[in-house]
């Protein structure tokens, strides 16, 4: 991925959003905020200056210029300043937004999206050429977007960013100034939940060409959404208020809203206390147990997993029951209940809830069950044939990887002493900052270290497509020629039954041949005040404050 935090809401995704037309589909709207009492005097400064949301985004965003930023402290804020061509309502349902409506081919490759009449911050009219001039800039190789093969299911899309095509071959084009085609390479269902990720905002072409750091400072930001940035104090905060030139500034409820860059939970809870925060990251974790059991936490379940790799390159990883012996030793559900303390959902398999089956017959983790159990007597079964496989009376030694941070050191603690209690064998445990551990792992100098995946958009592929051989997410040498095909087939085809068994077929193939170990499916645990409501946020969309009200 992508979105950076552990963190993240969840959603219930009906496939049927993704799969029909909008030819005239009503905007989602907001209840508009009761006016004020005539006989009330007028507010104070001070008064305006309490009904702003008071946020943390923990650290400066990374950039607020859509293709280049791809990560939730961005994202966040962004969702917030822009808006794309569909939103995530609070169900996680695809609503309209900067489209009006649009129309799907038959064969479900053409979409044709109607533009809304809507401007810029700076008062130019949002045009369908503002979108084409923003897709094909997030794939234009010289801007090098991390973020660019999402779009790899727009024809020519792939082509372009590899350098192996042109610009004019990728199929976006703005018929006029409010219609804009894309045609897809293959039927993709799950396209407009997709363009509704930050990355395929519009950016307006003219202040682009005359100012590429548009996006750096307030003075010079031109969005197309809901807020409009005020100011930003780089490091310190980002202060956003209401856009008047919004399409539907008449439902937004929120004056504006203040993110500071906190990067401490105890300041953070500190401020928190002394309403200076409407809403924590997350639960200081030498309060966690006292907050919990008082009932002040606000926890959701979410999508995306913590889990561990193993390098299949590196002995003793090299084998497969070795790798299934280390998966099967870990009590998952121990490490949720007693460890973390969070709620958390066991990983007994990598795609986490939150994403849907096929033709809304639940979520593809219901549909595909528990894939992994905890069974220390076949563990140890499974550890003893590996090592007779690779000819073994000493296992090598080996080393656990992990970034620094509490949650992450009790869970290689924890998993350490189940190595030792269930397998007999003493892992030594090494912490690196998570730099340090990207870089390890794509170079692939480690044996077992911890990862996590969070989606880019709502569907099962988004998880599983990262482990065939030649994506640069894989990080553990592994390489499969039938999961790989499965996952190539499931692109091509357009019968989302058949693609979801497909899918399901390749997380089996995924975990009986463990090259990962999951351990805990994320959801979020945080505080929010009481004088606070209506911040929507899913596991597959960022923060939207529209329908915030501050008491």
């Amino acid at each position: 991925m992508k979105k950076i935090s552990t963190i993240v809401l969840s959603a219930s995704l009906a496939a049927s959003m993704l799969i029909a037309g909008c030819s005239s589909q009503p905007a989602n709207t907001a209840t508009p905020a009761p006016a004020a009492n005539s006989n009330e005097q007028a507010p104070t400064p001070q008064d305006q200056a309490a009904k702003l949301l008071l946020l943390n985004n923990i650290k400066e965003p990374t950039s607020l210029d859509p293709p280049i930023g791809f990560d939730e402290p961005s994202y966040n804020i962004l969702n917030n300043l822009m808006e794309g061509l569909t939103r995530l309502d609070a169900d996680g349902k695809v609503q309209p937004a900067a489209a009006s409506e649009w129309k799907i081919s038959p064969d479900g490759k053409v979409y044709t999206f109607t533009l809304r009449d809507n401007k810029w911050t700076n008062g130019d009219p949002v045009k369908a050429q503002d979108f084409e001039y923003a897709w094909k800039r997030l794939l234009d190789p010289k801007i090098a977007s991390s973020a660019a093969p999402l779009a790899y299911m727009i024809e020519g899309a792939e082509a372009f960013n590899s350098g192996k095509g042109p610009a004019d071959g990728v199929k976006v084009k703005a018929l006029d100034d409010k219609t804009l085609e894309v045609t897809l390479a293959q039927p993709a269902s799950w396209t407009l939940l997709l363009v509704s990720n930050p990355a395929f905002f519009p950016v307006n072409q003219a202040v682009d060409q005359k100012d590429p750091k548009w996006a750096a400072e307030a003075s010079t930001f031109v969005g197309n959404g809901p807020f409009k940035l005020k100011e930003w104090a780089h490091d310190s905060e980002l202060k956003i208020e209401k856009n008047e030139n919004y399409w539907d500034a008449a439902n937004v409820t929120l004056a504006g809203a203040v993110w500071k860059m906190i990067d401490d939970e105890n300041t953070e809870y500190q401020m928190f206390t002394n309403e200076e925060l409407h809403r924590t990251t997350t639960v200081p974790s030498d309060m966690a147990d006292q907050l919990f059991k008082e009932g002040k936490v606000l926890v959701q379940d979410g999508a995306g997993t913590e889990f561990y790799r193993f390098n299949v390159t590196k002995e003793p990883f090299d084998n497969k029951n070795i790798r299934k012996a280390f998966s099967m030793a870990i009590d998952r559900q121990t490490l949720v209940d007693l460890v973390l303390m969070r709620q958390q959902k066991p990983g007994n398999a990598f795609v986490s809830f939150g994403l849907p089956d096929a033709n809304g017959t639940g979520s593809f983790r219901e549909v595909g069950g528990d894939l992994i159990k905890y069974d220390p007597a076949e563990a140890k079964k499974l550890l003893e044939q590996g090592m007779k496989e690779k000819g073994y009376t000493t296992l090598p030694e080996v080393t656990l990887t992990y970034r620094s941070g509490t949650n992450y050191e009790k869970t290689a603690q924890a998993l350490q002493e189940m190595f030792k209690q269930n397998l007999g064998v003493d892992v030594k445990l090494q912490k690196v900052e998570g730099k340090v551990l990207t870089d390890m792992q794509k170079q692939l100098q480690f044996q077992l270290a911890r990862s996590s995946w969070l989606p880019d958009f709502g569907d099962a592929i988004n998880f599983l497509d990262i482990f065939q051989s030649k994506s640069p997410s894989n990080r553990t040498g592994w390489n499969n020629p039938q999961y790989d095909k499965l996952i190539q087939d499931a692109y091509k085809e357009a019968d989302d039954a058949k693609r979801l068994q497909m899918l399901h077929d390749a997380e089996k193939i995924l975990m009986d041949e463990a090259p990962i170990a999951p351990l805990y499916f994320y959801n979020t645990s945080l505080l929010q005040s009481d004088k606070v409501s209506g911040i929507v946020s899913t596991s597959l969309s960022y923060t939207d404050l529209r329908k915030v009200v501050v008491k």
